[in-house]
């Protein structure tokens, strides 16, 4: 954010491109009659809006001009006047120069005309030779399109020159929302006063120009500012500005600039952050921001951790095209270190995010992303985000692709890094540059009573993986691969479609060819060649649906439908009898000889409500028999055996031994009424008659109070995976916009270790115009252990300031 936004932000809001509209009339004058007679016409009724004091109008209402004037043209102050009786409704005079004094009569006022907008005031002189209209008394106008209302004593304004001039102005302009996450709402329109207003047809000079959008008469919060330079459309200059809170100055600004384009970007300083963490220290950053021509733009943040050493983030983005952008994100700290129970912990490093895009056209377009960490220590004790901490994996793949007709061409290059710990080294890495692959999704080729269709997977890559040392074993042993060790896949499928009363049966035969030009020996790579040659056949049998309907009303509906869908499906793959020699890259390499059944029976249950039908409940189990429980000679009992037979059932691994039964997989979500879901995903081992893995969520909702609450429970055999048991919540009332007090708590539990290992309360103040949200942070994972204390204060629809980011806000 630019430094300036605080101040200007408000301060253009208030001076909008609504305002400089709303100061210019829009067409010469077209009838002049009393407040009495125009005002059922052309403006609010007495009742809705009061000519002679400053009230906040309801821009939300639109009001009705029947009457009013369609182009811009001059009708002669001797018109008819449009009040209902036949009396003299102003009072006209001209002196010898033809200027026109008019004057409303029986306590009315002139009424000015235009095609939207209409301007009142106790008396008008109007030189029509000059073109010079001078209001005096209670002036006022009003825009309709751009829902503008302005008070002053007294203004000049030249039809033909656009120029003119308006003295202690006072009014309301209808509010820009702003909605955009930490940043306060508020349909409340801003409140203005100026001592004196110049209007010129490219700018506005605003003197002594106070605004705020908080109830009067003691709002929260205004700012001031000497003089204003307003350019429409393009930028505002403000001088010898003051922010008040409460009526007490804050900040002064001897001098601001803020541009009004469309792509508001202005080359400036950054708004300092501070704050104070029970690790880092206190620290303070400063950044700035720059423009790079139209297109493209970077910032620069410098931030020094008192405690650790200093912190740069750099963001450089771009959008190039209309079809093409990228952005690029940087961080890096440079650590002294600190002394932990005697220990000196020092993690340096820096990470690189960036995402992009471009299309090339005729089908041809190109995508990329980047994630890469120096150090996972590092990424623990400098990252704000739990999620982010925990995570230990990065990912970067850049794609060009081209579609033409049925078939998809792809050329990539990736790279992923497991880090295992947070010891230097102990990461596993695996590299793609380039592969190359080709898709061609299901065409029909044989239509009548047995349908064909044909798809095909061909791909070839050169690809190098790096594991860890294991520990014990010489480094002769180390698990590298050749910087470019190629794979070669190619995938013909052949299927069809049978149905016979209500049955589908869905048959596949694919043929997988693979070669690799290296291969794994004793867990050492070696540059003899391998093939793999394995067909693949399966069948899907579809059972038909069995149904019924509850016409009973419910607190869930009108209607029930109760639906059970049962499924069974058989695989059957040969002829990969090395697959301890294969080495490992992505999925296509878990291939193994395999002969198996899978059941899955889905129940759902749909309610009707008036003409809407949702699905209130489903609930899926499926179930895996092996008739070969060594998935021929693949299988090595007593330690973890990746495999696509475990991928594509559930998420966790299970193949530790022989076995002919896989865990039964239940997933189950219902929402029975809105505001209130429930989802429980578990998988029983029947070996061990356990439940071995299980996540349950569950969201309440009632009228502002919220309760988010989660367990995650692992309970392997040791030789997999650890265990894990861990409990989540998050709880409140209120949210981003409420006026008055908002709370919640948000926190991670881990049973296993006894362990709150991340913990959030914050707690937000919202008036009508403002809020104040203070938040207190405690982390317990890894190497870190930190406290944070945080805080932000949001102006409505204009920007949110602080510690707080709105990335890190509960609500």
């Amino acid at each position: 954010m630019n430094i300036s936004t605080l101040f200007l932000l408000c301060v253009i809001s208030a001076v909008s491109p609504e305002f400089s509209r709303a100061a210019e009339p829009q067409s010469a004058t077209v009838a002049a009659t009393t407040t009495s007679a125009a005002a059922s016409l052309a403006t609010p009724t007495p009742d809705q809006e009061s000519e002679q004091s400053i009230e906040k109008p309801d821009f939300s209402v639109h009001v009705a001009r029947p009457n009013a004037p369609k182009s811009k043209q001059v009708v002669p102050w001797s018109a008819e006047c449009l009040a209902a009786t036949t009396e003299e409704c102003v009072d006209e005079a001209v002196d010898e120069k033809n200027v026109e004094h008019l004057k409303g009569v029986a306590g009315g006022q002139v009424v000015f005309e235009f095609p939207n907008a209409t301007l009142k005031a106790d008396a008008v002189d109007y030189d029509s030779h000059s073109g010079i209209a001078t209001a005096t008394g209670h002036v006022y106008y009003r825009d309709y399109d751009n829902d503008e209302v302005m008070y002053a004593d007294s203004a000049v304004y030249n039809t033909d020159t656009e120029i003119g001039e308006y003295h202690h102005v006072r009014g309301y302009m209808k509010a820009k929302i702003v909605a955009r996450p930490g940043v306060l709402t508020s349909k409340d329109p801003f409140y203005f006063e100026a001592d004196r207003v110049e209007k010129f047809p490219e700018k506005y000079i605003l003197h002594d120009a106070d605004i705020t959008d908080c109830e009067l008469p003691h709002p929260w919060w205004s700012m001031y500012s000497k003089l204003i330079n307003y350019y429409p459309h393009d930028h505002a200059v403000a001088r010898n500005a003051i922010y008040h809170f409460k009526g007490i100055p804050v900040f002064y600004f001897p001098y601001f600039e803020k541009s009004l384009k469309t792509e508001a970007r202005k080359s400036g300083f950054l708004t300092p952050n501070f704050g104070h963490s029970s690790t880092r220290g206190f620290f303070f950053g400063v950044g700035y921001y720059q423009t790079l021509g139209r297109s493209m733009d970077a910032s620069y943040v410098l931030q020094d951790f008192t405690a650790r050493g200093y912190a740069h983030d750099v963001n450089f983005r771009g959008k190039p095209t209309q079809k093409s952008d990228f952005n690029i994100i940087f961080y890096g700290v440079q650590d002294r270190g600190i002394t932990q129970n005697g220990t000196l912990l020092k993690a340096p490093g820096f990470s690189l995010t960036g995402t992009g895009k471009i299309e090339f056209g005729n089908g041809w377009f190109a995508r990329g992303s980047i994630d890469y960490l120096s150090s996972y220590l590092f990424h623990q004790q400098f990252t704000d985000s739990f999620t982010q901490a925990i995570f230990s994996e990065t990912h970067s793949a850049a794609y060009l692709e081209k579609h033409f007709k049925s078939y998809t061409f792809d050329a990539s290059a990736q790279r992923t890094e497991n880090f295992l710990d947070t010891t230097p080294g102990n990461s596993v890495l695996i590299r793609t540059l380039p592969e190359l692959e080709l898709n061609n999704s299901y065409q029909q080729i044989a239509g009548g009573p047995l349908p064909l269709w044909f798809s095909l997977r061909a791909s070839y890559g050169l690809f190098h993986r790096v594991e860890p040392q294991p520990e014990g074993q010489p480094a002769a042993n180390f698990y590298q691969t050749s910087q470019l060790s190629s794979r070669a896949d190619f995938e013909p499928s052949l299927a069809t479609a049978i149905h016979i009363g209500g049955f589908t049966l869905l048959p596949e035969v694919t043929q997988h060819e693979l070669f690799y030009s290296q291969t794994l020996v004793n867990q050492v790579v070696s540059s003899k060649n391998l093939l793999r040659s394995a067909p693949e056949a399966k069948a899907d049998l579809i059972f038909p649906s069995l149904e019924r309907v509850f016409n009973h009303k419910t607190i869930f509906g009108d209607k029930l439908k109760h639906v059970i869908e049962p499924r069974v499906r058989y695989d059957y793959v040969t002829g990969i009898s090395n697959f301890n020699n294969t080495l490992l890259f992505d999925p296509t390499d878990l291939l193994t000889n395999t002969r198996e059944a899978q059941f899955s029976i889905t129940n759902r249950i749909y309610a009707k409500r008036g003409d809407t039908v949702t699905e209130i409940l489903s609930w899926d189990l499926s179930e895996k028999y092996y008739f070969d429980p060594t998935f021929g000679g693949a299988l090595v009992p007593g330690q973890r055996n990746p495999m696509l037979n475990e991928l594509n059932l559930t998420g966790f691994t299970f193949l530790d031994g022989k076995r002919r039964e896989s865990p039964i997989v239940s997933s189950f979500r219902t929402t029975p009424i809105p505001g209130l879901s429930f989802t429980w995903q578990t998988d029983y081992d029947p070996t061990t008659h356990r439940i071995v893995n299980s996540g349950a969520a569950a969201n309440i909702r009632i009228h502002r109070y919220f309760v988010t609450a989660g367990s995650d429970q692992i309970r392997p055999n040791p030789d997999l995976a650890p265990p894990a048991n861990q409990f989540r919540t998050t709880f409140g009332y209120g949210d981003a916009n409420r006026k008055g007090w908002n709370g919640a708590v948000s926190m991670v539990y881990d049973y296993r270790i006894g362990l709150l290992e991340y913990g959030i309360a914050q707690v937000t103040y919202n008036t009508s115009c403002c809020g104040f949200s203070v938040q207190v942070r405690r982390l317990d994972f890894g190497t870190v252990v930190e406290n944070q204390y945080l805080a932000s204060f949001s102006i409505a629809n204009v920007a949110s300031v602080g510690t707080l980011k709105k990335q890190e806000r509960i609500f």
